[in-house]
């Protein structure tokens, strides 16, 4: 079952915020301190603690790392006490986490709900800004032992893609998105010991060796070629476009898709035109797909937002001024020249 709402009251950069999620495509953009990334990870760890079974509380402060880990700093800022929340909802089942600039540790948060949405285990993955598969050898025993001032999100990742790929054949579909990305990868991922390794026409590469954007399609094989990423998953991705060329945006835009046809549902944060305007053109009549734009009217407002399924009619797009201004000062500069 996929997630289909969102809710916060007094958390991060927002006032109070419902959003509801498309089963498919969710495409989320704003300015930065608007709180595309605060939403993702939220969501995220509702999903990662339905399989683990650890407590929310406890994961929102790996995710967060809020100094001497009180979710009391994750409060929307105002003067005297405050109290947050964040709701996550898949169909009636709901997880909440409460609490306050008072009583702010993971210890005093009140979690309601937690005993029903573990019952059914939520497969999922997120992939952060930084690519971390070239930095892995090591990692995660050293994570596990000490005290790092790492995203959780960085380990996690890393265990999905370390995971060996299930028994039996791997079915059309799956194969078919392999071959694009394999393509564009030149070759396959393997896995050295601890080290992740391309195998191409270029022979064996360690992944520091690899261009950044190109491990990020590595990663993205891997998941799909593992079984992270089957019917009923659901990917989170921070700016996908991060280190990756402009030319390969449309075969991202391209498997992205197809994991949506496939039943994946996906929810992402990005500052790209070029990828936004991917998915608006690519995309096929039956594909599920939101454009959810986060923004302030004015400096200092609370955190607003719209949601619609065609990015052109998406309210304060600050991603569209930006090339509209850069169009405008362009034709301005011709017509001095001449």
């Amino acid at each position: 079952m996929t997630l289909s709402r969102i809710e916060f009251e007094r958390f991060t950069a927002f006032k109070e915020l419902s959003i509801e999620f498309s089963p498919g495509i969710n495409a989320f953009i704003g300015g930065n301190g608007c709180g595309k990334t605060h939403l993702l990870k939220s969501a995220y760890a509702a999903c990662d603690i339905s399989a683990t079974k650890r407590d929310f509380a406890r994961k929102l402060a790996d995710l967060f790392l809020p100094m001497d880990e009180n979710l009391g700093r994750l409060v929307h800022r105002q003067r005297g006490r405050a109290r947050g929340t964040v709701t996550v909802r898949r169909g009636k089942k709901s997880i909440k986490a409460a609490f306050s600039t008072i009583k702010g540790s993971v210890r005093d948060t009140i979690v309601e709900g937690a005993d029903s949405w573990t019952d059914e285990e939520l497969e999922c993955a997120y992939i952060p800004v930084k690519e971390m598969l070239g930095n892995a050898p090591g990692f995660m025993s050293l994570y596990a032992e000490r005290k790092l001032e790492f995203e959780e999100v960085y380990f996690d990742i890393l265990a999905r893609a370390y995971r060996p790929r299930p028994k039996g054949k791997i079915d059309l579909r799956r194969r078919k998105l392999l071959s694009i990305l394999g393509e564009h990868v030149d070759g396959q991922v393997q896995i050295w010991d601890e080290t992740f390794v391309l195998s191409g026409s270029e022979g064996n590469l360690e992944f520091p060796l690899v261009a950044e954007g190109l491990r990020k399609l590595g990663l993205l094989w891997l998941l799909i070629q593992n079984g992270t990423l089957l019917n009923g998953s659901i990917l989170f991705w921070d700016e996908p476009e991060t280190n990756l060329n402009p030319t390969l945006f449309g075969v991202v835009v391209d498997v992205l898709l197809e994991l949506q046809r496939m039943g994946v549902q996906i929810i992402l944060a990005t500052h790209s035109y070029v990828l936004l305007k991917e998915i608006q053109l690519r995309r096929k009549k039956g594909d599920k797909i939101l454009f959810h734009t986060l923004y302030r009217p004015n400096k200092g407002d609370p955190v607003l937002h719209q949601s619609t399924d065609d990015y052109l009619s998406l309210a304060d797009n600050l991603i569209a001024q930006a090339y509209d201004s850069l169009f405008d000062r362009e034709v301005e500069a011709a017509l001095d020249r001449t």
